[in-house]
């Protein structure tokens, strides 16, 4: 659905993302698309619609380039291992627990979210502490970086897993000191449970994706990429149906190439892969490594408080190479998880030696993450277009495991955005959401004040040389995330530009930059249509 009739919007304060006409108090809107901007006393409209934007701020959509809607909308019905209900292992006992009375016997018990550093005992949980309080049915437990695992023993049971079962490439099954499982399964092993994973029906999945939707009409947020699922599951034909009941996001979806490129048969037409419409496929999704929390993202240095460890590469060269050659033959993009300097060196060097593939200024190669980037990545990506996808949200809910597993130094010196943008890296926020430790994960506003004031949730000083202004990571929440990810006309408020654009309970640009996580949306407009009014 969008705007068709031509409509004026006056007395406002539209922060437009454009460096032309980078302020405006009106704009006009006609057939989903801005058709002018200016200033209020220029208007003329004659009959058309006026709607009074009563002085307040406007930016455009948010435009999240990074996070798994389905897989959160399907989360949301799963046990939320997070503050404030879930504090500690024993307090994920009892909410097990009372899943199992609730459920029965034998049906799978699922919860995401979970941070060592944020329960009260500093550890995992493991086999033993859920097989205390469920004896009877498989239990499942994403961590939030949802690149581990936490199973009990039937789980394991199912999926074959024993003390003779060896490592999967690319992952790790943590053993005790007996060599038996501990429950807890690493990067590509956490796969080995993919197929035995209940699956909610299409209808289900379509609802939950409707009541996401709302959620993020609510928080400003207008397009969104999604990276991928944990199977092969192709999540375009539900975000058509949801669409048709109203879903309003503009959604660019990534395949996970794990999961497809021994699929002979899988093809992304060009009708999938045409971005003038809501719902596209973009391109495909590879693994590098693992997270900064988990201890797992490959990085050029050990851990802290090792001297080997180093994380873990997590995809094979066949696979790089195979997602390549799809890419180039079809024109879309590439995705590469990367947080470490290593596996972000890794593929920033791969790409760099390809001629640029893809058309409409849309980057053939985005890293995603780009945790411990060295000055050579950055350059070398900054002359090849390749664009960095980042996650402020990261560092602000994680400081507990980063300070714990990288120091205060170190953690310092992590997603160098301000050096990102002074050597020319096409550069877009995201949330990555679910997999961050933050109890509503998709919520833009957190991530905005972490860029500002580089300052934790918990206060801790994360690198405050690498800051930017809030003017700077609003446009990267928009306009520089669309164009990493690719989105055609999305992001600036600007004639010829889809009218998607969030007004604001507050001036995000005059406020104190403590208070960026307290503003709220007050309405949001997709293609000229307000979906969302608090």
């Amino acid at each position: 659905m969008k705007q068709t009739e031509k409509t004026f919007f006056v007395n406002g304060k539209i922060f437009t993302a454009d460096e032309k006409t980078p302020e405006a108090s009106a704009m006009a809107v006609e057939n989903g698309r801005i058709c002018w901007i200016g200033e209020t006393e220029e208007v003329h409209g004659g009959d058309a619609p006026v709607v009074d934007l009563q002085g307040r701020r406007v930016i455009p959509g948010f435009v999240d380039a990074h996070m798994h809607p389905v897989i959160l909308a399907d989360f949301q019905k799963q046990i939320t291992i997070m503050p404030p209900k879930i504090t500690s292992i024993e307090e994920l006992k009892e909410a097990i627990k009372e899943k199992r009375e609730e459920q029965g016997p034998e049906k799978w018990i699922e919860g995401w979210g979970y941070d060592e550093e944020g329960l009260l005992e500093k550890r995992s949980p493991n086999r033993y502490d859920l097989d205390a309080v469920c004896s009877d049915a498989p239990v499942s437990l994403m961590r939030t970086c949802a690149h581990i695992r936490c199973v009990n023993s039937i789980a394991l049971s199912l999926a074959g897993i024993d003390r003779n079962t060896p490592d999967p490439p690319g992952g790790e099954i943590e053993r005790d000191e007996n060599g038996e499982p501990t429950g807890v399964l690493k990067e590509n092993a956490r796969n080995l449970l993919a197929p035995l994973l209940p699956v909610a029906s299409k209808e289900q999945k379509v609802e939950n994706l409707l009541e996401l939707g709302a959620l993020l009409n609510s928080q400003g947020v207008t397009s969104v990429c999604d990276m991928g699922n944990l199977d092969a599951t192709d999540n375009i034909p539900i975000y058509e149906a949801a669409a048709k009941k109203g879903f309003a996001q503009k959604v660019g979806v990534y395949y996970m190439w794990d999961f497809f490129a021994k699929d002979g048969s899988f093809t992304l037409s060009p009708e999938k892969l045409n971005r003038n419409q809501q719902i596209f496929a973009a391109g495909l999704k590879l693994i590098g490594d693992g997270s900064i929390s988990g201890r797992t993202a490959w990085m050029n240095r050990p851990f802290k408080g090792s001297t080997d460890e180093y994380g873990i590469s997590v995809c094979s060269d066949d696979l790089v190479e195979s997602a390549v050659a799809f890419c180039k033959k079809n024109h879309c993009q590439l995705s590469m998880h990367a947080m470490g300097g290593r596996a972000i060196e890794r593929m920033v060097n791969r790409a760099a030696a390809e001629t640029p593939w893809t058309t409409d200024g849309i980057p053939y190669v985005r890293v995603e993450h780009v945790t411990d980037p060295t000055m050579d990545s950055i350059r070398k990506a900054a002359a090849c277009g390749i664009s960095f996808v980042t996650q402020p949200i990261f560092m602000y809910a994680e400081t507990a495991s980063y300070r714990k597993n990288l120091g205060l130094d170190w953690m310092r010196q992590c997603y160098p955005v301000r050096t990102m943008l002074k050597e020319g890296v096409v550069t877009g926020f995201s949330t990555d959401a679910p997999a961050t430790f933050w109890a509503v994960p998709s919520d833009p506003f957190p991530g905005l004040k972490q860029a500002v004031t580089r300052i934790a949730a918990d206060g801790t000083d994360c690198g405050s040389e690498q800051a930017v202004d809030i003017k700077t990571a609003i446009t990267l929440y928009t306009k520089g995330a669309a164009q990493a990810a690719g989105f055609q006309n999305v992001g600036v408020l600007t004639p010829g530009y889809h009218a998607d654009f969030a007004v604001l309970d507050r001036d995000i640009l005059t406020i104190p930059s403590e208070e960026i996580d307290k503003v709220q949306v007050a309405e949001t407009y997709a293609d000229g249509v307000c979906v969302y009014r608090r």
